[in-house]
């Protein structure tokens, strides 16, 4: 098995205007179709062409705070914001990368709506880099910088909504070699790289600011690319699936490769299913019911591929035409058609219930796909369950064509940013070294970075890295950044002791009285010392009394 990833790092900047993103109002919205530019060879990408056939309407949604006519397509891009340009090439000399020393943008054809041209500008920054971890190297193919996609809100058979905030924002995509062997591995890598991000100081924080595409083939196989693997930890499951689904699709093609496909015949059963029980419901609004014969396919359907069936695969295609999936033969119990076999002499059949039209193109996509002999070369869908979904076939070198209303630009130098060693040597005088190796991938640690010239260095790093998780253990929720702060500042100013941290953020993040776990001042400490030593003091109060208050009593 073969895996590459493809990291995608939001900046913290539009790329070609100076709109704020933090804006998320609604005070317009435009509606556009999607229409096909050929690549400068002259071909047209499949993937655009397929995404054209659905003929679905764009709507996009914004605000003038966030958005202006380069969001809207209705005026040319300025020129590239010099901080984006200075992180794109910091980062990829950071990365060990060949930069050129001109910069020239193209375009990329996009084809699900989500940018109001069709198309992303793109340009690639660096070449040929690698990092190194744990004494394995690993290349860097290529750094672009490219600008953000439109935020998606809905989505419907008849039209996409977004909304223009986001689209344009400046985006780092990292695509890695293929040397990549398994999902542990490409957890680490993609941890690695997304610590460099954060440690440049350039890139944006929060969900979504940066998420992952895996790129996996199996021997005999093809390039598979997996769209929106965010969750780190669940990366290794998704590929350990996905190497699964390709296994065992190789082992069902040999079984399949004889058997002989019908000439695409669709054949109108309305008459003899419209009054099932089960599927009564469907047929409203003159629906149909086709369905094409699949002759010595008994079971094949059926068969488990990865976490779904083979029936799934084959379902993917049909809802690309806006119905919302296809009964086969091996199903056939589940909506009382066993005999449907006896009347259409086929022991296998796909079936699809929907207006005449939709329901045709759909067992077009289905039949397409059936005659697929191989595992097709496709990009899909991360799913929650560790599974992935067909979304389209894999773009080719026809979506992309030169940019023309962009100059060629001479390559700024790189700014010296900070590596992992070199941070954890930093980080190591501060704390101890275990402590160290810790906190540099806590998720939080801009935070540690923010509050540690305030803060006691390792109260702060066992808040964040022990303390938060403890928490999470004990209510299945962990404190929010602002909590943290809050409770911390009440610290520093001296108000609760190093004890009393994790009780007050607990008390916090759930809304209760925390007065009782206020530090005791030391008119308390005396009254209290009339009646018990030192020792009974801190055994009866330990999270009201810091030892040294103690020993500034005589």
């Amino acid at each position: 098995m073969k895996v590459g990833l493809e990291i995608h790092q939001r900046l913290l900047w539009k790329l070609f205007c100076s709109c704020n993103s933090e804006y998320d109002d609604q005070e317009f919205s435009i509606i556009r179709m999607l229409n096909i530019s050929k690549s400068e060879t002259g071909d047209i990408d499949l993937a655009a062409k397929m995404e054209l056939e659905k003929g679905k309407k764009y709507i996009y949604v914004g605000n003038r705070q966030s958005c202006c006519l380069v969001e809207l397509d209705e005026e040319p891009p300025h020129l590239p914001n010099p901080k984006a340009l200075e992180a794109a090439v910091s980062i990829a000399n950071r990365l060990n990368m060949y930069i050129p020393k001109h910069i020239r943008f193209m375009r990329k054809i996009v084809v699900d709506g989500s940018n109001t041209s069709g198309f992303q500008r793109t340009a690639i920054i660096g070449m040929d880099g690698h990092i190194q971890i744990n004494g394995k190297k690993y290349n860097i193919d290529t750094l672009c910088l490219e600008e953000e996609s439109a935020d998606i809100l809905e989505d419907n058979e008849n039209y996409k909504t977004y909304h223009l905030n986001r689209l344009g924002i400046a985006l780092l995509e990292i695509s890695t070699s293929p040397n990549i062997t398994n999902g542990e591995e490409a957890k680490q890598v993609a941890q690695y790289i997304g610590l460099l991000l954060r440690l440049s100081g350039y890139v944006a924080r929060g969900i979504g600011s940066i998420r992952q595409d895996l790129n996996i083939s199996v021997d005999q196989g093809n390039r598979v690319e997996i769209k929106g693997a965010q969750e780190l930890e669940m990366i290794p499951i998704w590929i350990e699936n996905e190497r699964k689904r390709q296994e065992d699709l190789l082992r069902l093609l040999p079984e399949i490769e004889n058997i002989p496909i019908e000439e695409f015949n669709p054949i109108d059963v309305t008459s003899i299913i419209k009054n099932s029980p089960k599927l009564t419901k469907f047929f409203s609004n003159d629906k149909v019911a086709l369905l094409l014969r699949y002759p010595g396919y008994k079971g094949i359907f059926g068969r488990k591929i990865g976490l779904r069936r083979y029936g799934s695969e084959i379902a993917d295609y049909a809802r690309m035409a806006g119905v919302k999936g296809i009964i086969h033969s091996d199903e056939a119990d589940q909506y009382n058609l066993e005999d449907l076999a006896k009347y259409i002499n086929s022991d296998g059949w796909l079936l699809v219930i929907d207006g005449y039209e939709k329901a045709i193109k759909a067992l077009k996509y289905a039949y397409q796909r059936s005659l697929i002999k191989n595992i097709p070369a496709e990009t899909r869908r991360a799913l929650k369950d560790g599974s992935t979904q067909f979304m389209r076939p894999l773009p080719g070198a026809a979506r992309m064509y030169p940019e023309t209303d962009i100059p060629i630009i001479s390559t700024p130098n790189p700014i010296e940013i900070p590596d992992v060693d070199q941070t954890i040597e930093m980080l190591s005088k501060e704390l101890n070294r275990e402590l160290a190796n810790r906190i540099i991938w806590n998720k939080r640690f801009y935070l540690y970075n923010e509050l540690k010239s305030s803060i006691d260095p390792k109260i702060l790093a066992i808040t964040l890295e022990d303390t938060v998780t403890s928490i999470r253990r004990e209510l299945g929720k962990e404190p929010e950044d602002h909590h943290i702060r809050f409770v911390l500042d009440l610290y520093k100013n001296k108000k609760i002791t190093k004890r009393a941290i994790k009780e007050v953020l607990k008390a916090v993040i759930q809304n209760q009285d925390y007065s009782h776990l206020y530090r005791f001042d030391q008119n308390k400490l005396r009254e209290l010392l009339k009646s018990y030593s030192k020792e009974e003091l801190m055994k009866k109060y330990p999270i009201n009394i810091e030892y040294e208050d103690l020993q500034l009593l005589k």
